[in-house]
Protein backbone atom coordinates (compact mmCIF):
# COMPACT_ATOMS: atom_id res chain seq x y z
CA UNK A 1 0.00 0.00 0.00
CA UNK A 2 0.96 3.32 -0.83
CA UNK A 3 0.93 6.09 1.68
CA UNK A 4 -1.20 8.96 0.04
CA UNK A 5 1.40 11.49 0.95
CA UNK A 6 4.42 9.50 -0.75
CA UNK A 7 6.79 10.96 -2.80
CA UNK A 8 5.13 8.95 -5.96
CA UNK A 9 8.67 8.36 -7.35
CA UNK A 10 8.72 5.04 -9.27
CA UNK A 11 6.03 2.38 -9.98
CA UNK A 12 4.28 0.38 -7.34
CA UNK A 13 5.96 0.86 -4.04
CA UNK A 14 7.04 4.05 -2.41
CA UNK A 15 9.95 4.72 -2.94
CA UNK A 16 10.54 6.85 -0.31
CA UNK A 17 9.53 3.99 2.21
CA UNK A 18 12.05 1.74 0.16
CA UNK A 19 14.80 3.97 1.15
CA UNK A 20 14.23 4.57 4.83
CA UNK A 21 16.55 3.41 7.52
CA UNK A 22 16.17 2.97 11.21
CA UNK A 23 17.92 5.99 13.05
CA UNK A 24 20.98 4.15 13.07
CA UNK A 25 21.31 3.39 9.39
CA UNK A 26 21.60 -0.34 9.59
CA UNK A 27 18.14 -1.81 8.93
CA UNK A 28 15.22 -0.52 7.07
CA UNK A 29 12.88 0.96 8.53
CA UNK A 30 10.46 -0.43 11.46
CA UNK A 31 12.95 -3.59 10.73
CA UNK A 32 15.98 -2.29 13.56
CA UNK A 33 17.52 -4.23 15.14
CA UNK A 34 19.80 -2.29 17.12
CA UNK A 35 19.17 -1.25 21.03
CA UNK A 36 16.76 1.47 19.75
CA UNK A 37 14.54 -1.22 18.02
CA UNK A 38 11.61 -0.83 20.40
CA UNK A 39 11.29 2.49 19.84
CA UNK A 40 12.12 2.42 16.22
CA UNK A 41 9.46 -0.42 14.69
CA UNK A 42 7.01 1.03 15.97
CA UNK A 43 5.31 4.63 14.73
CA UNK A 44 2.26 6.64 16.08
CA UNK A 45 1.29 10.02 15.50
CA UNK A 46 2.37 11.93 12.49
CA UNK A 47 4.86 10.22 10.15
CA UNK A 48 7.06 11.58 7.61
CA UNK A 49 5.13 11.13 3.82
CA UNK A 50 5.96 7.40 3.63
CA UNK A 51 4.86 6.89 6.87
CA UNK A 52 7.55 4.89 7.82
CA UNK A 53 9.52 7.26 10.47
CA UNK A 54 8.30 10.07 12.68
CA UNK A 55 7.43 13.44 11.15
CA UNK A 56 10.65 15.51 11.37
CA UNK A 57 12.85 12.02 11.42
CA UNK A 58 13.13 11.17 7.88
CA UNK A 59 16.47 9.09 6.76
CA UNK A 60 15.26 8.84 2.48
CA UNK A 61 16.58 11.05 -0.04
CA UNK A 62 13.62 13.08 0.72
CA UNK A 63 14.88 13.93 4.18
CA UNK A 64 16.38 17.60 3.84
CA UNK A 65 13.01 18.69 2.49
CA UNK A 66 10.77 15.82 4.87
CA UNK A 67 12.76 17.37 8.22
CA UNK A 68 12.10 20.99 7.97
CA UNK A 69 9.69 22.98 10.01
CA UNK A 70 6.05 23.38 8.17
CA UNK A 71 6.05 26.92 9.69
CA UNK A 72 2.90 28.63 9.46
CA UNK A 73 1.36 26.46 6.79
CA UNK A 74 0.49 23.76 9.23
CA UNK A 75 -1.45 20.85 9.49
CA UNK A 76 -3.42 20.38 12.93
CA UNK A 77 -0.93 18.57 14.71
CA UNK A 78 1.89 21.53 13.64
CA UNK A 79 4.61 18.40 12.50
CA UNK A 80 3.64 18.38 8.54
CA UNK A 81 2.52 20.57 6.29
CA UNK A 82 -1.51 21.56 6.17
CA UNK A 83 -1.15 19.73 2.36
CA UNK A 84 0.89 16.75 3.47
CA UNK A 85 -0.52 15.80 6.60
CA UNK A 86 -0.09 12.70 8.56
CA UNK A 87 -1.33 13.22 11.68
CA UNK A 88 -2.60 10.07 13.51
CA UNK A 89 -6.25 11.39 14.08
CA UNK A 90 -7.72 13.88 11.91
CA UNK A 91 -10.80 14.03 13.71
CA UNK A 92 -11.64 17.73 14.57
CA UNK A 93 -12.54 18.43 18.21
CA UNK A 94 -15.61 20.18 19.03
CA UNK A 95 -16.76 19.35 22.22
CA UNK A 96 -13.37 21.98 23.17
CA UNK A 97 -13.88 24.67 21.26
Amino acid sequence: MTASTCCRKGEGACVCSQQATCSCGKQSALNCTCEKAAQENTVSGPTCSCGSRPAGKCTCNNAASENKAPGENACPCGKRPSGACTCASRETDFTSK
